[in-house]
């Protein structure tokens, strides 16, 4: 087994002499201090946020643990005064619309030397699952400067990968052709519009693919499962999001946790209520600071993720920490009747029958969880109705009544684009439909 190829190159750019985490942790503390600093020198923001913080009493994580936090509310309120450059110095503004209503975006700035840490980072982060020979095909945003694509790209050439960005998946047959025409062997993208084009055209994906990086969002055990399709191919999960510069940790060939980014992200994991650190093992809310960001420094930044760290050691052999994969969103989840009902249980109900390519879940009237159906062509709608009627039922031992409806997968873009960000939903206490 591989140690990942993070440790080293963490190593050096840290400059750090010994493989332990009190080094690591010694550099790290050392770059906060500089984040905080600059921070309140330069963003309007941060100068607001510390006003009545002296930053020299800053001494220890003990003392930086108690400082407020940042959230996604602030940079959609005062998402200009984040900047710590002026607009001429700004290369790249990513605007990030959540909910898809007007005036509810948060806009993330970078330099050209951030993206440069990303790419860098990119570079090493494939190197975990990649080996000679292999040629990817990136189903992420692109090719335009800046987007995920375009990073990757760049990262993948300095190892003379081949690396094909196509952009979020859209037209299957266009997708198919490539990977039969390049010689494709890793796909990197979101992680149900893999499974999809996996259950669609599995012949050729299981002839071709023997790996996929899945990123953007977080990947339940049970698509795991059946996008391995019993070893068939290798499923590495990655963790990030456009506020960390979209790369924030990824698997080794164990496939057992996120090694992280650790020379540019400091991570924490706090109990969402009290705010307080949990300890090793504990599930919480995953929180970073960023350590070297020119453009738009974040400190303590609430990302809404559910994760915890692992108390032992990676097999693959690295002193790296690990994080656990992230099970969900605090958010992600509905009340029915006192019935607490988390997307991701749905999900790992569900998303292992081979019949289902997808499927939305939504509270519509008072104790009646609504989930329809994208099932594939073909398939035996009685029998795969019974079978989640049942699952669900008996994993929420039938505290609530279910409304399944379907429809047959058509292979329209409404299909794909309904995979980017999949939240369920109660639209009795006023959510927009």
């Amino acid at each position: 087994m591989r140690i990942t190829a993070l440790e080293n190159w963490i190593i050096d750019r840290t400059r750090i002499t010994q493989k332990t985490q009190e080094a690591l942790l010694e550099y790290q503390f050392e770059k906060i201090l500089k984040t905080l600093h600059y921070a309140k020198e330069k963003s309007k923001f941060y100068q607001k946020h510390f006003a009545s913080i002296d930053l020299n009493q800053i001494i220890s994580f003990e003392a930086f643990n108690k400082l407020p936090f940042t959230t996604a509310e602030d940079i959609k309120r005062y998402m200009y005064d984040f900047s710590a450059l002026s607009y001429a110095q700004i290369d790249r503004v990513v605007t990030l619309n959540t909910s898809g209503t007007t005036g509810d975006e948060k806009r993330i700035f970078f330099t050209q030397e951030d993206l440069e840490d990303t790419i860098d980072f990119f570079d090493y982060g494939m190197r975990c699952l990649l080996e000679k020979g292999d040629n990817v095909l990136v189903l992420l945003p692109g090719p335009s400067y800046g987007s995920i694509g375009n990073l990757l790209k760049k990262a993948l050439s300095k190892t003379d990968t081949t690396c094909v960005v196509q952009g979020v998946l859209s037209d299957i047959p266009k997708t198919l052709e490539t990977i039969k025409e390049n010689k494709i062997s890793c796909i990197v993208g979101i992680p149900m519009q893999v499974l999809y084009l996996s259950k669609i055209a599995p012949e050729l994906f299981y002839k071709h693919i023997k790996k996929v990086l899945l990123s953007t969002d977080y990947v339940p055990n049970s698509l795991v499962k059946a996008l391995s399709n019993e070893g068939k191919c290798q499923v590495f999960n990655h963790y990030g999001m456009t506020e960390m510069g979209y790369g924030g940790g990824v698997e080794c060939e164990c496939l057992d946790g996120y090694h992280l980014r650790e020379n540019h992200l400091y991570f924490e994991i706090i109990n969402p209520k009290t705010g307080e650190l949990v300890e090793d093992g504990e599930y919480g809310e995953v929180v970073f600071t960023t350590l070297n960001r020119q453009a738009m420094p974040l400190i303590r930044y609430k990302t809404g993720d559910i994760a915890r760290f692992y108390t032992q050691p990676c097999e693959c052999g690295s002193f790296l920490r690990r994080m656990q994969k992230v099970i969900g969103r605090i958010d992600n989840l509905v009340s029915i009747d006192g019935c607490e009902v988390h997307l991701r249980d749905l999900d790992e109900i569900i998303l292992d029958i081979k019949e289902v390519a997808d499927f939305k879940a939504e509270v519509l009237e008072k104790n009646v969880l609504h989930v329809k159906l994208i099932l594939l062509q073909n398939s035996e709608i009685e029998a795969v109705l019974d079978k989640v009627q049942e699952r669900i039922s008996k994993h929420f031992n039938n505290q609530f009544k279910i409304q399944l409806q379907w429809q047959f997968d058509d292979y329209s873009s409404s299909i794909t684009n309904s995979m980017i960000k999949r939240k369920i939903c109660d639209f009795t206490k006023g959510e927009k439909r």
